[in-house]
């Protein structure tokens, strides 16, 4: 084994030391030992000290090198102090070149040190040899595959949207999936259920007059407009009763529908009070008026056929019960 320290005096005024020691100067191949360096200086003194990155020299690595620690040493001196860690992978006996620091003109240099690289022994003898051992495969974890998981699962997600939407685009459906189809409804019927809600509310019984007159020529207006194609809703009375005097279908109606318009413009407008009869005799005549100018049934799908028949039949047996009971 071969110790190799530099010694100095660290109290020498005006002196740059530089000293190094080794812990292990006997490694087996792969192991680690530190260099241990200290310098002495002046305080304020520039100085260019060893930092070796990764060789300190053939056969001899450098694995690390740690913080510089800086103590004052009194005398207006200061000392530094950091480590080397080293290792080597040949077998050999290396005599480490000295450390130098370098303050102005001057150069300072420490102590070689020797280092010696032994191998494992071989039993050669015995003739026990092994193979080298197979790659073990690392234990199987969920946490380690969870990211790649979810990006696959989520780039599948958006891939499945996509086709949906362009799906959607080429078929020209909408893009609301399960949508269910209100079916068709002729205007009759929804005018003649909008006047039996009319009906059912009872306003001019509660003195409301002008909203019972608004609510049913705003439900013929509305069945005008759909049923003959006319403009209803933004036309006066009389040219709604101009436009339905060119159909020849609506003479037997003509003079309810005129009997109905002109008294709701005195009642909305003129501020007419009408009469209990009138009232009773305005809404029978939007009952007749809506059914003599509906739809022939011959001309309605059967799904509606139907149901305006199932309709017909229960209020057929309503106004029989209201008769049993009077």
């Amino acid at each position: 084994m071969l110790v190799c320290l530099g010694i100095s005096v660290f109290s020498l005024s005006g002196q740059t030391i530089i000293r190094a020691t080794i812990d292990s100067t006997n490694i087996l191949i792969g192991q680690q030992t530190k260099i241990h360096l200290e310098i002495a200086a002046n305080k304020g003194q520039a100085l260019q000290i060893p930092l070796i990155p990764d060789t300190l020299m053939t056969g001899v690595e450098v694995l690390e090198i740690s913080k510089i620690d800086t103590l004052d040493i009194g005398n207006d001196r200061m000392q530094m102090k950091y480590d080397y860690l080293i290792t080597s992978f040949d077998s050999a006996l290396y005599l480490l070149p000295p450390f130098k620091v370098i303050a102005g003109a001057d150069t300072a240099f420490s102590s070689e040190l020797a280092l010696k690289v032994s191998t494992l022994p071989v039993d050669t003898e015995s003739g026990q040899f092994y193979d080298i051992k197979d790659v073990r495969k690392p234990p199987f974890v969920l946490m380690d595959y969870l990211p790649g998981i979810l990006l696959i699962l989520t780039i599948i997600a958006l891939a499945a949207l996509i086709g949906f939407i362009i799906y959607r685009l080429i078929n020209k459906k909408s893009l609301v999936p399960f949508k269910k189809e209100e079916p068709y409804v002729p205007p009759h019927i929804r005018a003649i259920r909008k006047l039996d809600a009319i009906k059912e509310e009872k306003l001019w019984q509660m003195g409301k007059e002008k909203e019972y007159y608004s609510e049913i020529t705003e439900t013929l207006r509305t069945y005008i407009e759909e049923r003959f194609g006319i403009g209803a809703m933004e036309m006066t009375s009389g040219e709604i009763l101009a436009a339905i005097r060119k159909f020849n279908d609506t003479d037997a109606v003509y003079d309810h529908l005129k009997q109905i318009l002109i008294l709701a413009d005195f009642v909305k407008f003129a501020k007419y009070k009408s009469l209990p009869d009138e009232n009773e005799l305005s809404m029978t005549n939007a009952y007749l008026f809506v059914n003599d100018t509906k739809e022939k049934e011959e001309e309605l799908p059967e799904e509606i056929k139907q149901k305006s028949e199932t309709e017909k039949e229960e209020e057929t047996n309503e106004e029989s019960g209201g008769d049993e009971k009077k």
